[in-house]
């Protein structure tokens, strides 16, 4: 009988070992949580409900601050046509692209065959990158105050990019204006077209709306739409 007894009280204590390290992997986790809910403040996001939405809304008289118009996206464009011949002048632009904007860009594919060019349909000719958000924003901010002032003789942006829906296009000629781009590395000298696409009914809107985030047109020739 006192054989029986000796083994009850060992095998009740083994089930409570795992509970305290289960304990101990959630306080660890814990300071990592924290960690990710820091965000980077945007500089012209910032300035924008400040600053311009009640300029804005005190210059067109609106009557909500959902009327005042945004920067709605920003689309990167970059065509390669040497590409139909050497694919490799294509992936380079594509890296190029990558840097400038910080984000992946997509492949752009021709949608008609041109005999003359030697270009079939659903080749690979360009890239493309759409930013949203804060990156819009920075993206905007370093092409403001650090590319454009780079470009030779630069006297201001023209007035009559705008396509009639508030929407506007520049054109760059060169893409060493950006500071990403190391000049000694480029294989060729690539443009690229930056179309700002915004929320505004009319050119004349759009046009306050750039020019108060500090795009430096030259001078003001749009009518009242």
């Amino acid at each position: 009988m006192a054989e029986k007894k000796t083994k009850t009280p060992a095998a009740e204590k083994q089930p409570q070992a795992p509970k305290k390290e289960a304990k101990g992997k959630q306080e660890k986790k814990a300071p990592a949580q924290e960690h990710k809910q820091i965000k980077i403040k945007n500089r012209l996001g910032d300035f924008y409900k400040s600053e311009v939405i009640p300029e804005l809304k005190k210059k067109f008289n609106y009557k909500s601050i959902m009327q005042v118009p945004k920067l709605d996206k920003i689309s990167v464009n970059m065509g390669v046509g040497a590409a139909v011949s050497d694919q490799k002048i294509l992936e380079e632009a594509v890296a190029e692209l990558e840097a400038i904007t910080g984000q992946k860009a997509s492949i752009r594919k021709s949608k008609k065959a041109i005999s003359n060019f030697k270009l079939r349909a659903g080749m690979n000719i360009g890239a493309m990158v759409t930013l949203r958000h804060e990156k819009m924003y920075e993206f905007l901010d370093r092409l403001i105050n650090v590319a454009l002032p780079r470009v030779r003789d630069f006297r201001g942006l023209s007035d009559k990019s705008f396509d009639g829906r508030g929407n506007y296009t520049l054109g760059i000629k060169e893409q060493i204006i950006f500071p990403e781009i190391n000049v000694d590395k480029i294989g060729r000298i690539l443009g690229m077209d930056v179309t700002l696409v915004t929320t505004a009914e009319s050119d004349n809107e759009a046009y306050e709306l750039l020019q108060s985030f500090g795009v430096p047109f030259r001078k003001k020739e749009i009518k009242n739409a």
